[in-house]
């Protein structure tokens, strides 16, 4: 290890004292809400939202904050992997020699980029998805799974009887998502250097084999943090699919909160989900970059 790097994590008296600095706040504003509102806190309300004993089956199950997590983990997955498909594809098409892929892929972006999600949300929801789903017969599929489909399908998407709704909140959040990886992928293949082209022309290979073999790879290590940083903006971002009824975290927090009427204890449990999600996420990362940096 040498000298730059060991400065680099050297921990010094000012970080100390950022560092208690900052405790020195938060211990500050937990104790006034704890002491200085006129709230009387009952913690002991939200244990059985977490995790609850079903005296039916003698068996303990996730609460409905638990439940929304889940929800919201499923959500974010298939949103960005669906999403990375898409953007992948308009980060292509907006670095292609085709002047009319630029075209789609431009206004694809440009489109989805000024529009708020939360009017995307109800323009595809009430007007676009209720024709997709009628289009695809997805309620006849449902119909048709078979007893060893149906576990399996439930496991991966949730419960069947709200499948159409999840569906479509999976295609509003991936196209939405997906025009800001597009730009991810466009400004991290413009990144490489024009001599990494020319080498894989003199190599002979055409431009999707020196797209594919030489400049994607380099381009993904770029790419990985804003990548990153982008699925969990997914996460949070599927708090918006509350207003059609999906069952996620923060529709699940608004339900018990209007139930119980203890909205501090509510949302300070379900901020602390999604900051231990999205934590995780970001610890997994991590690791991807630096073993992509040992490679």
């Amino acid at each position: 290890m040498d000298s730059t790097t060991s400065r680099k994590r050297q921990f010094t008296p000012l970080d100390a004292a950022i560092i208690a600095a900052l405790a020195g706040v938060i211990g500050y504003v937990i104790y006034r809400a704890a002491t200085g509102l006129n709230y009387h806190w009952n913690w002991g309300v939200i244990p059985q939202y977490l995790l609850r004993f079903d005296t039916t089956e003698q068996v303990w199950k996730p609460g409905l904050l638990t439940e929304g997590l889940i929800t919201t983990i499923r959500l974010s997955i298939w949103s960005g992997l669906l999403g990375t498909a898409v953007g992948i594809a308009m980060g292509l098409f907006r670095v292609s020699p085709s002047l009319f892929k630029r075209q789609i892929a431009g206004t694809y972006v440009g489109l989805i980029r000024n529009t708020p999600p939360l009017v995307l949300i109800f323009i595809f929801y009430f007007f676009i998805g209720d024709q997709i789903m009628t289009a695809i017969r997805i309620d006849d599929f449902i119909r048709t799974l078979s007893p060893t489909a149906k576990p399996m399908m439930e496991f991966l998407f949730g419960p069947m009887e709200r499948f159409p709704q999840f569906l479509s909140a999976i295609i509003t959040l991936s196209l939405f998502e997906g025009a800001y990886i597009a730009e991810i992928v466009r400004a991290g293949i413009e990144s490489i250097e024009s001599g990494q082209w020319e080498a894989a022309t003199a190599l002979g290979m055409r431009r999707m084999q020196s797209m594919r073999f030489i400049v994607l790879p380099q381009a993904m290590q770029r790419m990985l943090p804003a990548l990153a940083g982008q699925f969990i903006s997914i996460v949070k971002d599927s708090a918006i699919v509350s207003v059609i009824s999906i069952q996620e975290l923060t529709f699940q927090g608004q339900q018990i909160m209007t139930t119980t009427y203890r909205s501090f204890e509510v949302w300070t449990t379900v901020l602390v989900m999604y900051f231990i999600l999205t934590f995780a996420c970001s610890m997994i990362v991590r690791k991807l970059e630096l073993a992509m940096q040992r490679d």
